[in-house]
């Protein structure tokens, strides 16, 4: 069993993948190509935003992202204390200072309330991250955004094709960052990823960072990064493209009986007594994409060896969260996540992809339950 099958997916998508890397290769522009071009406009469609300018790699897009929206050394930028290094790196690399706050237990993403308390007169921007591929708060956290008169960055890594209230992730902020990363929901054959906004001014400044901050040839008005998204790889997400959205539907109709079948061993989505797993919630206005199917457990690594025996790939997001992370440790005194903490003893991501069977399911529901 794979914990995600790229696979399958390779060989339904072939002959449309096949014709478009063949162009590529054929026309010889395999930087800036025309694909690059065409799979920005049809993102920014799917998105629904006026602009997408595609990146090298999610992480590049976050740090693009910053650097447009002029994010200093010593400026504060509030973001998750529970998420993938890259969220917090970004912001330290250009000298800035992350200001980690906790999660709400439900979620798993950024508790607005705690954002509220945060700011300072330092603060000059918010980074909420949309975890497991679901979108965070977004009314709550824009809100206070908007009142502090605050730029909002989107880390959509997870939740490309989520949807909340009927908007898509990353068209819901000044600027929406994702990653193409393979294992992504969409997700390329190495790395890429994106900005998405309706602001020209931020397109026009992430458009000339992505190429070393150059305004026309040889002429940089700005200091950027070398944060092209290569064209293959263009045309490697514009075939997945065509899929993607009955991907979303069929990750919707996975993480649903997932969590049907635990219930039927009663299980429970919220902090009520269980019996030994707690499944994940989803807000009543969002979609997941169900990124990654994360539980909670008791004694997660006799469950995580009880299910190697048997042949079930496992894996953690996130065994430690950012504030205990060695290369941040500088940042951790801004104050306490308990939440974090708890979370990142007990969560336990489980096999999640468009391709995973009903009988697949079962068989790791029945050992989780059978270990736990």
């Amino acid at each position: 069993m794979q914990f995600i099958d790229l696979q399958t997916q390779y060989h339904l998508i072939q002959p449309q993948l096949m014709a478009r890397l063949t162009n590529v290769l054929e026309c010889g522009q395999y930087v800036m190509g025309a694909e690059v071009a065409e799979l920005e406009r049809k993102l920014a469609e799917f998105v629904g935003v006026d602009y997408c300018i595609t990146m090298s790699s999610g992480t590049d897009a976050l740090l693009a992202a910053l650097l447009a929206l002029e994010i200093q050394a010593g400026d504060e930028v509030i973001t998750t204390a529970f998420s993938f290094i890259a969220t917090a790196e970004v912001i330290s690399l250009i000298g800035a200072v992350p200001v980690f706050v906790d999660i709400d237990p439900a979620t798993y993403n950024i508790a607005p309330a705690l954002i509220a308390q945060a700011i300072t007169p330092k603060t000059k921007a918010i980074m909420p991250v949309s975890l497991y591929g679901q979108c965070y708060a977004i009314e709550a956290v824009n809100q206070i955004a908007a009142t502090h008169h605050l730029p909002v960055i989107e880390d959509g890594a997870q939740s490309f094709g989520a949807v909340f209230n009927g908007k898509k992730s990353c068209g819901l902020t000044t600027i929406g960052c994702t990653s193409f990363f393979p294992s992504k929901p969409l997700g390329c054959y190495g790395d890429g990823g994106a900005c998405f906004t309706n602001d020209a001014n931020l397109a026009l400044a992430l458009t000339q960072i992505r190429n070393h901050g150059q305004e026309h040839r040889y002429y940089h008005s700005r200091v950027g990064i070398n944060g092209r998204l290569d064209t293959l790889q263009a045309a490697v997400l514009l075939a997945k493209l065509e899929q993607f959205p009955d991907e979303v539907k069929q990750r919707a109709v996975i993480g649903q009986r997932y969590s049907d079948l635990f219930q039927q061993h009663g299980a429970y989505s919220t902090n009520q007594a269980y019996t030994g797993v707690l499944t994940p919630y989803i807000a009543p206005e969002n979609h997941s994409v169900y990124a990654q199917y994360t539980i909670q457990i008791d004694e997660r690594q006799s469950v995580i060896t009880a299910l190697e025996q048997q042949g079930i790939p496992t894996a953690i997001h996130y065994p430690l969260p950012l504030t205990q992370q060695p290369a941040l440790m500088q940042y951790s005194a801004n104050g306490s996540v308990p939440n974090s903490d708890y979370a990142a003893t007990r969560v336990l991501s489980l096999p999640m992809h468009p391709y995973l069977t009903s009988a697949d399911q079962e068989r790791i529901v029945n050992a989780v339950i059978a270990a736990c």
